[in-house]
């Protein structure tokens, strides 16, 4: 079962996404301030965030800043009321994996959900090393021998 982190300083708005997801079989941790979401994505290591920008303590720019850093597959949708083209391209920029603005379609924001889990999947389905024979191919350090 995947594993979805929201942070989202919105009480009634975690409580509809965590119910819509939860009723999708996805396993949900929340956090309502950037330095809890920023520590609860390192210590429960979910499988996707998805990230206000707005939050009290850290905004979402810098908790994603400091997320890609620290698990750089780590998918993260931005979630937010910021609708400016230039907020859009800063939040994308910094590693966002999708950017959708309030209001939002739950059914569009689940379909988005799906599309990232299938290309974490099929890039996670490649070995890091394949061996054939006595040839030896690492395709994460990009030798062979």
């Amino acid at each position: 079962m995947k594993k979805i982190l929201i942070v989202e300083d919105e009480k009634d708005m975690v409580t509809g996404l965590k119910f819509n997801l939860e009723a999708r079989d996805y396993t949900v941790i929340t956090a309502y301030d950037g330095d809890a979401g920023y520590q609860k994505a390192l210590s429960e290591k979910p499988d996707l965030v998805i990230l206000d920008l707005m939050l009290p303590k850290r905004n979402g720019y810098e908790v994603c800043k400091l997320l890609k850093e620290e698990v750089p597959d780590l998918p993260i949708i931005m979630l937010t009321a910021k609708s400016q083209e230039a907020e859009i391209v800063t939040g994308l920029e910094l590693g966002a994996d999708d950017y959708i603005t309030k209001p939002f379609s739950v059914l569009e924001l689940l379909a988005r959900i799906k599309a990232i889990f299938r290309r974490v999947r099929s890039g996670s389905e490649i070995p890091e090393v394949c061996r054939i024979g006595n040839l030896e191919i690492d395709f994460k350090k990009y030798t062979a021998s």
